[in-house]
Order: C-alpha cells, then sequence, then structure tokens
C-alpha cells in the first residue's frame, strides 16, 4: 500500500523580480520553473526571513530601554499600549504584561480587554513581528479566551506598525502577579495557590523614576541596578572606562559597577549595591551619575592608558543574553 502523504506546512509567499511567488506544498515543485522543490528553493529564502534575527527588536518603539527591561529583568510589570487608529470595538483597552497564567502568548478577558505576554518563546528571529502577529489574533480572540502560540508571516506586521509611536510607554512595576486576575484580593482555591507560588517566585524589583530602562532589584547578599541604555556600545563603554578609571563610575558608598551584559542589541550596566540600599536610595545618586555619563559620552578624547585598562575589564565581564 502507498505511503499515505502528510499535508505539507505552508511557507510565507516570497517576491521575486518576475513578483510573487505563490505558496506551495514544500515538497511540491517550486512557481518559480526551478525544477527544485519549493522548499530547496523560495521556500528556503520564506524561512529564512522568518528566522533571522533581528538584533533590536524593539527599535523605534516609545520607550525602548524599558521594553527590554520588562523583557528581560522586570518579573512582574504592565504597561498600557496605544494603537494606531484607537482601538477595534469592543476592545475597552490593551495591556503589555511581563508574563500571563500558564505562560500564554496573550489574553482576552471576558470584558474585551487584551493582555499582552512578552517574555514567552517566540517562533522567529524577530520578536516585534511575533508579538504583533499575537497581538492582531488576541484583537480578534473570543472574549474570555487565551490565545495559543503561532507563526507570524515573513511580511507581516511588527509592533511598529501597529503601536501609536507618539503615546507614552509608562510601565508600572508590580509586587505581584494579581494583575492576572479580576478582583485578585477575593480569589479562592487553586488561583489563589497559583498567584501565591507566582508571588513567591518573582525578584523584589522598582523601576527608578525619570531614568528610562533604570530598574533596582533585591537579591539575598546584596542588591543591584541594572540600566538598559540605548548608547551606541562602544560609546559606551568608552564613557563608563572613563568614569570608573576616575573614581566616579559607582553610585556611592558601598557601591561598584561591576560590569554589563547586552540585550537585544543594548547594552545594561550593573551595579552591586549593598543590601540596606532600597529603590528610593539609588534614585538621586543615578540622576547624578547619569549627568556625569552625559560629560563622558561627549569625550572625544583618546583613551589614557588606565583607561584602556578598564575599558578592557569591562568587555571581560560582559556578557549576551539575547
Amino acid at each position: 500500500m502507498a505511503k499515505k502523504r502528510r499535508p505539507q506546512p505552508q511557507a510565507a509567499a516570497v517576491k521575486t523580480k518576475g513578483g510573487e511567488v505563490p505558496v506551495v506544498g514544500a515538497r511540491e515543485p517550486c512557481p518559480c520553473g526551478s525544477g527544485r522543490r519549493y522548499k530547496a528553493c523560495h521556500g528556503r529564502q520564506a524561512a529564512h526571513a522568518v528566522t533571522e534575527l533581528v538584533q533590536r527588536p524593539f527599535e523605534g518603539l516609545a520607550g525602548e530601554c524599558d521594553w527590554v527591561a520588562l523583557r528581560e529583568l522586570v518579573p512582574a510589570a504592565t504597561a498600557e499600549l496605544t494603537l494606531k487608529g484607537g482601538l477595534p470595538d469592543g476592545v475597552p483597552s490593551v495591556t503589555l504584561a511581563t508574563v500571563l497564567p500558564m505562560a500564554w502568548p496573550a489574553l482576552r478577558r471576558d470584558n474585551g480587554a487584551v493582555l499582552l505576554g512578552l517574555q514567552n518563546d517566540t517562533a522567529s528571529g524577530d520578536i516585534s513581528r511575533d508579538l504583533a502577529d499575537t497581538l492582531q489574533r488576541a484583537l480578534e480572540a473570543e472574549p474570555g479566551t487565551p490565545v495559543a502560540a503561532g507563526r507570524s508571516a515573513a511580511d507581516g506586521p511588527r509592533l511598529q506598525d501597529l503601536l501609536d509611536p507618539d503615546a507614552p510607554f509608562e510601565p508600572v512595576v508590580h509586587t505581584g502577579f494579581e494583575f492576572w486576575v479580576e478582583n485578585a484580593e477575593n480569589a479562592t482555591g487553586e488561583v489563589a495557590a497559583s498567584l501565591e507560588r507566582a508571588n513567591a517566585a518573582a525578584v523584589p524589583t522598582a523601576r527608578i523614576p525619570g531614568l528610562e530602562g533604570a530598574y533596582w532589584c533585591e537579591a539575598p547578599e546584596k542588591n543591584h541596578l541594572r540600566w538598559v541604555t540605548a548608547h551606541p556600545e562602544e560609546k559606551l563603554l568608552d564613557a563608563l572606562a572613563r568614569l570608573h578609571a576616575a573614581g566616579t563610575a559607582s553610585l556611592g558608598e558601598g557601591t561598584r559597577l561591576v560590569g554589563s551584559f547586552r540585550a537585544h542589541g543594548l547594552v545594561v550596566p550593573v551595579w552591586d549595591l549593598p543590601s540596606s540600599m532600597k529603590a528610593e536610595d539609588v534614585a538621586a545618586p543615578a540622576a547624578e551619575f547619569a549627568e556625569r555619563l552625559a560629560e563622558a559620552l561627549a569625550s572625544d578624547a583618546p583613551l589614557s592608558p588606565e583607561e584602556r585598562r578598564a575599558r578592557g575589564g569591562l568587555t571581560n565581564r560582559q556578557i549576551t543574553l539575547s
């Protein structure tokens, strides 16, 4: 008996010089006439377009640094999103959330409001395009239902196409995940137990007012300040090296600039802080450091030997998260 042929996955249509090549089964002849199977011809181009890594997926969005922080650093936070052209009928609000229950990519509440999860795994190399696809499906989902993971089209819209670039992006950091459910204070049974487990695992975190991308967090032995910046990497490392060599890279007594990491194309300097130093204690010295950093960034003078050694130390301690 002949083996039954399974339906082949469909890839996004791609463009060629002669126009658009239709999408066919992966094992079927490519419509371009090359004689090869679609998956080995234009299908390969379509798959590559979907999986190619976008280094700065949130570039061009208001609050890019905070987007990166909410994606990588902050356990529990939300931010209201403003769509171009306004909200569709029946959708009272769209809210970005760091994470949703059961790791759902998105959720349509009973009242029609949409919650979009940020910290989920994505199917392609473009987080922005994948999130935009999830958002569009959430806007059309039935109220009271979660939205499953999916694969975005290679030519589908990105968040930059859907969100109003002039609207402010103001994250609100929460102490727990009560924003998952309405009237969380009245939760009982498994819902209450799930919230308790999630809240127990959340690292205490706070946003530093007035400083985009700057977040304090509490750790068992020492606290930290992690500051997502949009400065060009080489220029920023030079500036940090100048300050480090001059002894002005700290945030006060007992604090230390320990290095940095990369996340979604941006550099994130990290400071160790005493366990007694809380978020409200960091705001003033961080603002003063921002002024010193601005002066160092403006300098074009060659690095001194001591500054080059400081830069080498910072570079050696740098890691990449994404």
